[in-house]
């Protein structure tokens, strides 16, 4: 017999906090609830099993990331946005717009109010009529400065047992650390100095959900977002909420029940709002944060995929790709990945800990550190450092350290034949501002900075920018452009549904190759993509695959169209060639 989400509600509650606490909190939760959804009906119409489709791109932004004089940068951002991409990109994402006191926005001092300099809750309801909108729910640590803490280091009762204050020689060694930083950092308060656990850094202040009115607090912010327009939330660092000492307090039991109950949350009050997970770990681990497929995450960020392209690029060989792709199943046709090659932060090292080798990261970290980036280090349970992310922009990343870059129209085909795999796979793709219009280093804000992930983070004047772009000879005009078409294929063909049908070819060592098919099975696209510099000649064999009978394709980027002879499609793909095949 099936349960009601309220009774989901209880047993979460049950699960992370015993028997005898869930009742009276079932009871606390379900009242501010039903207030919700009595303030909020309009929310209950919509059901998140119906939110993406091939129509879905992501933008990844901040709220400042374009900016014009004597303007506020969310009004400037939403214009530029309106101009160009209105007709290829449904949802913006904005990264933390809230107030903030260190990490470009990831500190936040106040959930709920949007830093003045970036403009107001008008400025975000003006973005929403033209994109849908998606959220941070930066809830695993707050900033130093923000009330709770505050309230903490002043004694005040209420907020004592907000964060996690750990003893002076107690045992940490196997909490495992993304950060180089000391774990633990000591304040001043009334009763003395005190260690607070900061996973992230000194002014990032863990929360402590061993604590119920943590909870609760979060769930309010939650459905605060989803009021003010949010059709999708972003978990950040979800993965490290849950502490349990003598663990190494990642990925337990009780951070997977407290995702689950959020999704339980939002089921009840916003069916409409999806929960996406940005858990930076190993592959495996990443992917349990879909749960059974029905009750976690509706999209995880699929973190291996940016490193295995880059992989595949620089080895010109797309055979660990392949096999990692061929392995990528969804557990339900409510859940799929949030395909993503570059972002705010770094290249994540993790999640391909297990798939590559140890010489294989060895070899492209060093390429990275040759063009210009750089390597950010954790610390480890010996004491050692070791690789966590590498910071570069993708574009560079993908760079030969040996030949000539002066062929912008090579560098820009390099660089979206990258972006073609990651829009081609199944899962909806996100894309960061500076990808999409073909920035390069900034070195000279690590410089400012002192910050490696500073070198994809740049601000650009709106005017400068759109000269570029307008500029045929420019690399931002060739991506940007190069980049439009490729959306525009992809809104305009069911086949690339994020809960269609994926299958991996096998076809040549340099040609990362994928059949995607619609849900309904109507239409099919033969994707084929070459990552090398070089002719590639390959024959595919469609005797054994669902498109036998096809007797000619017709590439949707180009309209050229190819015969098949005796079952057999033989082409000549061009260096860093595209081809996007339909029957």
């Amino acid at each position: 017999m099936s349960i009601t989400t309220e009774q989901q509600l209880s047993k979460h509650l049950e699960f992370i906090y015993g028997e005898e606490q869930a009742a009276q909190l079932t009871k606390r939760i379900l009242k501010i609830l039903t207030r919700f959804k009595a303030e909020h009906p309009d929310l209950m119409a919509s059901d998140s099993k119906d939110c993406v489709s091939e129509q879905d791109t992501i933008l990844i932004t901040y709220g400042d990331m374009v900016q014009q004089e004597n303007q506020l940068t969310l009004q400037t951002l939403a214009a530029f946005l309106k101009k160009h991409l209105a007709d290829v990109v449904s949802t913006v994402h904005i990264l933390p717009f809230y107030p903030y006191s260190s990490d470009d926005g990831f500190a936040v001092i106040d959930y709920k109010q949007v830093k003045p300099v970036l403009g107001s809750w008008d400025d975000i309801f003006q973005l929403r009529n033209e994109f849908r909108l998606m959220f941070d729910a930066v809830i695993n640590h707050i900033s130093s400065q923000s009330a709770w803490f505050q309230g903490f280091l002043r004694g005040e009762p209420d907020l004592q047992e907000y964060f996690t204050v750990v003893e002076k020689d107690t045992d940490l060694s196997h909490v495992f650390r993304p950060r180089a930083t000391p774990l633990l950092t000591p304040f001043e308060t009334p009763e003395g100095e005190k260690l607070m656990w900061t996973t992230f850094g000194t002014d990032q202040i863990d929360l402590n959900y061993s604590n119920p009115e943590v909870l609760i607090n979060v769930i309010d912010i939650l459905l605060f977002y989803a009021a003010h327009g949010a059709e999708f939330i972003r978990l950040d660092a979800v993965t490290y909420v849950w502490k349990e000492l003598g663990t190494n307090c990642i990925n337990l039991p009780r951070t997977h029940r407290i995702v689950q109950l959020m999704r339980t949350i939002l089921d009840i009050a916003a069916p409409g709002v999806a929960i996406i997970t940005e858990t930076n770990v190993p592959h495996k681990d990443n992917i349990a944060y879909f749960g059974d497929g029905t009750n976690e995450a509706q999209m995880v960020y699929n973190f291996a995929l940016p490193m295995l392209t880059l992989h595949a690029f620089q080895t010109r060989d797309v055979g660990t790709l392949s096999n990692w792709a061929a392995t990528l199943e969804l557990p339900s046709k409510r859940a799929t990945f949030f395909n993503f090659l570059a972002g705010h932060d770094g290249i994540g090292i993790m999640p391909v800990k297990d798939i590559l080798s140890p010489e294989d990261l060895n070899e492209v970290t060093a390429r990275v550190i040759s063009l210009g980036g750089f390597v950010s280090y954790k610390s480890n349970e010996d004491g050692s450092q070791s690789a966590y992310e590498l910071n570069i922009n993708y574009l560079d990343a993908l760079r030969d350290p040996q030949a000539s870059q002066s062929d912008t129209v090579i560098v820009a085909k390099r660089f979206l034949a990258s972006q073609s795999i990651m829009l081609s796979m199944r899962g909806v793709p996100g894309i960061y501002f500076h990808s999409l219009f073909g920035s390069r280093n900034w070195t000279e804000g690590v410089e400012q900075t002192g910050h490696h992930r500073t070198i994809n983070r740049e601000k650009l004047e709106r005017s400068q920018l759109e000269k570029e772009l307008a500029d045929p000879q420019s690399l931002r005009y060739h991506v940007f452009n190069g980049f439009r078409k490729l959306l525009q294929a992809r809104i305009s063909n069911t086949a690339f549904h994020p809960f269609g049908e994926q299958l991996i070819l096998s076809v040549h060592k340099s040609v990362f190759a994928l059949l995607r098919t619609s849900p309904d099975g109507e239409r099919q696209v033969l994707c084929l993509h070459n990552v090398t510099d070089k002719n590639c000649e390959v024959i595919v064999e469609l005797g054994s695959f669902p498109i036998a009978k096809a007797e000619r394709f017709i590439d949707i980027l180009s309209q050229q169209q190819f015969s098949v002879t005796d079952q057999k499609l033989k082409l000549t793909i061009a260096p860093y060639q595209v081809l996007w095949l339909r029957t």
